[in-house]
């Protein structure tokens, strides 16, 4: 079984790869952070909840 330090280091060394990488990296964080609001707030992003009328 690889380390997961190593295999994504090796990953980042590959150059073209790392923006790929950073993508995937914000686009996930950005959706977390997205799913933890509407948990907190009832209501996704421009939606209108019964609940804060």
């Amino acid at each position: 079984m690889t380390h997961a330090p190593i295999a994504l280091t090796e990953l980042a060394e590959k150059g073209a790869d790392v923006d790929v990488l950073r993508q995937m990296v914000q686009f996930m964080a950005q959706r977390l952070m997205e799913l933890d609001v509407e948990g907190r707030c009832g209501a996704g992003y421009d939606e209108k909840s019964a609940a804060r009328l």
